[in-house]
């Protein structure tokens, strides 16, 4: 299953290879609780039809009311949602956040075509682009970006939003905590590849949506683990863990986690650097034992807190805050 942000630029390309004009909503800002945060997209046609999300609900059904009704003909718009101290829209959000977005009226355009383009190939792969929409016109530029920083950051000229390589999700081996950690990172909108060079394990892994590749997981994280990737390793088998390991420090994975007790990861810990060559930085970089100490002790409770683990790290959050 896709990121939803990559599923509203393939189908807005769709839309614009059929001749239609479209209308790609971004997410600029949130005030308080908001379900969606900035960056987030939407795209939509004339007829209602949309992909994405924006919030709850709520703001959708009254963005694509005034789309049906005729609004948005200009090519660039900003509205803000739930401030009726704001010109514009007064709809109430029932979380009692504020949401600023922005509305760009895309034709089907080489120009526009290129652009989407653009936008999919780095959600796709490896690069981290800005993309830069000026407010006097609406043209968008992309430049070269890092993977940290605000994924908006905006202006009196301009609005710079943050892409690149969707989140993606590594699962060195096949277990029952494997397949419930699948389970858990796609709801969280991870691209999730299960890897096992176990031919019987594939055969009898079944979770819709997620991609299994029969291989040794040290191959497949060697050419496909990028800055918005994580890596965690998941049988208790030495051989699938400890090279998934070893391969995972070698890319810009965010994080690394390898099952297991305190002992089992001391003992790891020792043969990593003994027979695969890595150093303490290498080794401090692996959250072994993984995940948030939960108390988990069933495969679900277990993926869990290593979802929660990866998600703290990639929020920026440490330990002691939580």
């Amino acid at each position: 299953m896709q990121h939803l942000d990559l599923q509203v630029i393939e189908r807005a390309l769709q839309w614009l290879d059929n001749d239609q004009p479209i209308w790609l909503c971004t997410v600029l800002a949130t005030f308080g609780s908001s379900p969606r945060e900035p960056g987030s997209m939407m795209v939509a046609r004339s007829d209602g039809q949309h992909v994405g999300s924006l919030s709850g609900g709520c703001v959708e059904e009254d963005f694509l009311a005034r789309l049906r009704a005729g609004d948005f003909h200009q090519p660039l718009s900003q509205i803000r949602y739930g401030n009726d101290e704001v010109s514009g829209p007064k709809v109430t959000l029932p979380c009692g956040g504020v949401l600023d977005v922005l509305i760009e009226r895309l034709t089907p355009t080489e120009e526009h075509r290129a652009h989407l383009q653009t936008l999919r190939e780095a959600m796709r792969g490896q690069q981290s682009l800005i993309r830069s929409v000026l407010l006097d016109n609406g043209e968008s530029t992309f430049v070269e970006g890092s993977a940290l920083g605000p994924r908006v950051e905006r202006d009196e000229q301009a609005v710079r939003i943050r892409v690149g390589p969707t989140l993606r999700l590594i699962i060195a081996g096949i277990s029952p905590v494997s397949a419930a950690c699948a389970e858990f990172a796609q709801a969280l909108g991870f691209d999730v590849i299960v890897c096992d060079p176990r031919d019987d394990e594939v055969a009898t892994f079944n979770v819709p949506g997620v991609n299994v590749e029969a291989v040794l997981p040290s191959l497949y994280i060697e050419q496909h683990a990028h800055a918005a990737t994580a890596v965690v390793a998941l049988t208790h088998d030495p051989r699938i863990d400890d090279l998934a390991m070893m391969e995972a420090v070698r890319t810009e994975a965010f994080y690394i986690g390898v099952m297991g007790s305190r002992k089992t990861s001391a003992n790891r810990a020792e043969r990593l650097r003994r027979s695969g060559g890595l150093n303490d930085a290498d080794i401090e970089r692996l959250h072994m034992p993984i995940g948030l100490a939960i108390g988990s002790k069933t495969p679900a409770e277990i993926a869990l807190a290593v979802m929660a683990d990866i998600i703290r790290v990639h929020r920026g959050q440490p330990r002691h805050a939580l």
